[in-house]
C-alpha cells in the first residue's frame, strides 16, 4: 500500500538513513571498522585521558562484518 506524506524538508542527513514512505529492503552502502586505544576518540575543548600503558590487542574472528556487495 503506498504511503501519502506531506511536504518534507530534510535539511542534512550524516551517516543515517532517511527512510520515508514504503520501503522493502534499506541496506548499507558503506561499512568501516575502527579500533583504537584508550582515550584516543575523545572530543572536546580540553580533554585529559590518564592511562598509564594503552595496548590495543585487536583478534577479529570474522572475515565478513557486513556485506555491501551489490547495494548500489
Amino acid at each position: 500500500m503506498p504511503a501519502f506524506i506531506g511536504p518534507v524538508q530534510i535539511f542534512n542527513v550524516n551517516g543515517g538513513v532517511a527512510h520515508i514512505g514504503d520501503t522493502v529492503v534499506i541496506s548499507p552502502k558503506t561499512n568501516t571498522k575502527t579500533t583504537s586505544g584508550a582515550g584516543s576518540n575523545s572530543v572536546g575543548a580540553i580533554v585529559f585521558a590518564a592511562t598509564l600503558a594503552s595496548a590495543n590487542n585487536t583478534l577479529d574472528t570474522n572475515l565478513i562484518d557486513q556485506p555491501t556487495i551489490g547495494n548500489n
